[in-house]
């Protein structure tokens, strides 16, 4: 059974939570209630959870035996683990065996016969409706632990690392994201590979590279080599992601960061007018957006969105989407965008600036943006404006908030700048448009050599106009 074929039924999981070591309860139905939610981003439903205490997740059932049958009660699985070896035997000794077996079959008893011929059809189910198809578990597994589990319960099963990157391969767009993507799913999928048949194990014959290699050895080195394919391809595309970074990196760039669905698509949306996709669904967008603040202030504000945070975020994946990353490294400052209203918002803030400090922009200036402020008790909001004095209350739905924001970021820029006069002679031409279009002009005045401006801008745009004057003044002579 895969996601597929289950498309058109609406799959049905039970979700599976682990209590290990100092984590609470609390901790564990928060964590169960997040994968909940990525669970409903794949389409499926949620029919129970279940968690129990265990000292670690390294053993081979992952839960107790007790537990391991209550599961199986949801699948309508056995609670067993088949065995995972069969020894092979001789074809000679094969044949005994089936010629043996056909004439016990033919000396049973009728009813006997019919008994032994399909026990499968007696298993009563007690609610088949409500069985599950799925079993989605709040940690990493093993491909042992997979196999063990799928076996006890007649169930596909799922950890938390592959519903994620389940949701980022159907959500990813442009061609980066999507190499992106594919790159993280082979490297979760490579040591998972499994036989299919009892012959897996046999070694291939043959001459040259890959003598010796059992058939699933064989899988993993074709894998290995397709993720070797895709980094380069990646790496071309990153060269052209970072050619376009560098021209915006004397640009005044803002990039929004924050944990998946606290808003960010909605603000951007707000604060540029574009039409990014907003949803209520977690990593409803991946691929980062750049779009410039509007109304267009001088100089240009860009505002770019990067990719949620989440909980347990496969390190392969934060790997992979450093592209988007870069954008928050490069920024001159972030917004680091919460929902006030999700009472777990404090931890999840705590995944983003944590994310962040380990690709290097934990330095980087920032404001905290405590979105959906709408939703908030006016008890709530003065509790939270004393706990963070600084932060900016926010409603992407109120268009006074985003315009309050957006003064907001024209005054932390404006900070860094200074007031002077740049004299173009009227022999130079075309530094006076290029001045009116980037830079903030507050005066000008005429006489008989050339043209005065007062221009509010940072000491790099004063000392590239002073050059593109110079540079122009020696062309002339």
């Amino acid at each position: 059974m895969s996601l597929h074929e289950t498309e058109q039924a609406i799959p049905k999981a039970v979700l599976v939570g682990l209590q290990i070591g100092r984590t609470t309860e609390q901790e564990v139905q928060a964590s169960l209630t997040e994968l909940s939610r990525l669970v409903n981003t794949l389409g499926f439903e949620v029919i129970g959870k279940l968690h129990q205490r265990r000292t670690s997740t390294k053993s081979a059932n992952v839960l107790g035996d007790g537990k391991l049958m209550e599961l199986a009660k949801w699948t309508g699985g056995t609670g067993k683990v088949a065995p995972t070896f069969i020894k092979k035997k001789h074809k000679a000794a094969l044949k005994f065996e089936k010629e043996d077996d056909a004439d016990d079959i033919f000396d049973l008893p009728e009813e006997t016969f019919e008994e032994e011929q399909g026990p499968e059809d007696f298993v009563e189910q007690e609610n088949p409706q409500d069985q599950a198809q799925w079993v989605i578990f709040d940690c990493d597994l093993s491909p042992l632990q997979l196999r063990n589990l799928e076996s006890a319960t007649g169930a596909k099963v799922m950890d938390r690392t592959g519903v994620i990157i389940e949701i980022f391969s159907r959500h990813a767009r442009t061609r980066a994201a999507r190499l992106q993507v594919e790159i993280a799913r082979l490297t979760y999928v490579a040591p998972r590979v499994r036989g299919v048949s009892a012959g897996d194990d046999d070694r291939m014959g043959g001459g040259g590279k890959g003598v010796g290699e059992s058939a699933i050895e064989l899988d993993r080195r074709k894998i290995r080599d397709r993720i070797k394919e895709l980094k380069q391809e990646l790496g071309s595309i990153g060269q052209e992601h970072l050619t376009r970074r560098s021209q915006r990196s004397q640009e005044a760039c803002v990039a929004l960061v924050g944990y998946t669905n606290a808003g960010k698509s909605s603000l951007m949306r707000a604060m540029t007018g574009s039409e990014v996709y907003v949803a209520d669904k977690l990593f409803a967008t991946l691929d980062t957006t750049v779009r410039v603040v509007q109304p267009e202030t001088r100089p240009k504000i860009l505002l770019s969105d990067t990719v949620g945070f989440i909980k347990k975020l496969p390190h392969d994946l934060v790997a992979s989407f450093k592209s988007t990353l870069d954008e928050a490294l490069n920024a001159s400052l972030l917004l680091y965008m919460v929902d006030a209203a999700d009472p777990s918002f404090r931890s999840q803030l705590e995944v983003t600036r944590t994310t962040l400090a380990e690709v290097g922009a934990g330095e980087i200036p920032s404001l905290l943006i405590l979105n959906k402020r709408d939703c908030l008790t006016e008890e709530q909001t003065s509790s939270l404006a004393a706990e963070f004095p600084e932060a900016i209350f926010l409603s992407t739905r109120n268009a006074e908030d985003v315009e309050n924001l957006r003064l907001r970021l024209v005054k932390f820029f404006e900070n860094s700048m200074r007031e002077d006069e740049i004299f173009i002679p009227y022999k130079v031409q075309g530094v006076i448009g290029d001045i009116r279009a980037r830079l903030k002009v507050l005066g000008e005045s005429y006489d008989e050599k050339g043209v005065r401006l007062k221009v509010r801008a940072n000491a790099e745009d004063f000392e590239k106009i002073a050059k593109k004057i110079r540079d122009a003044l020696i062309d002339i002579e």
